[in-house]
């Protein structure tokens, strides 16, 4: 089994077990394949990506991050949700969006995946989203270089787009 293969199992087997023992999970569900949750998380992201562009007009580019992550994140959702799968975890549900992905199942870029992938930017040495959410969120720096932000912006536009030629896609193999 590949480590991708264990990861997903243990995601199942860990929501699986939480919700006998407490009714919720932290893992990941498969539901009913749901066009309306997709295009809620789809609109979310739109909503955070707004929310991004507002706090760094507003001088808050710190926050920013946060809301470029969040984007990114209900893209990945709104594919899920196509899918018939509910996650509660960021490691699962980029596992599944890889998983996905190998299967032929969505066509999504390697960066935006990638920019949520903490194994392969470690190899790269590299910040991702999670990285860079982290030290704005976490950290006392408040302000965001340029570059940064343009380049979190565009990733997230291609994100959206993306996601939408996936959920709009029937492509449910």
């Amino acid at each position: 089994m590949s480590h991708l293969e264990n990861k997903l199992k243990w995601c199942f087997d860990k929501a699986k077990r939480e919700l006998a023992e407490k009714g919720k999970h932290r893992g990941l569900v498969q539901t009913t394949p749901n066009l309306i949750e997709a295009e809620k998380h789809l609109h979310k992201a739109e909503h955070n990506l707004n929310g991004a562009l507002y706090f760094e007009k507003g001088g808050y580019s710190d926050w920013s991050t946060s809301a470029f992550f969040y984007c990114l994140y209900h893209c990945f959702l709104a594919i899920i949700a196509k899918f018939g799968y509910e996650s509660r975890n960021q490691e699962c549900t980029i596992a599944l969006i890889k998983q996905l992905k190998l299967d032929g199942k969505i066509k999504l870029d390697d960066q935006i995946i990638d920019s949520f992938d903490t194994e392969e930017i470690d190899q790269q040495h590299e910040e991702n989203i999670i990285q860079v959410r982290e030290n704005f969120q976490y950290g006392t720096d408040t302000n965001v270089n340029d570059e940064r932000l343009k380049q979190l912006k565009n990733l997230c536009l291609k994100a959206i787009a993306e996601t939408k030629t996936e959920i709009y896609s029937n492509n449910q193999k």
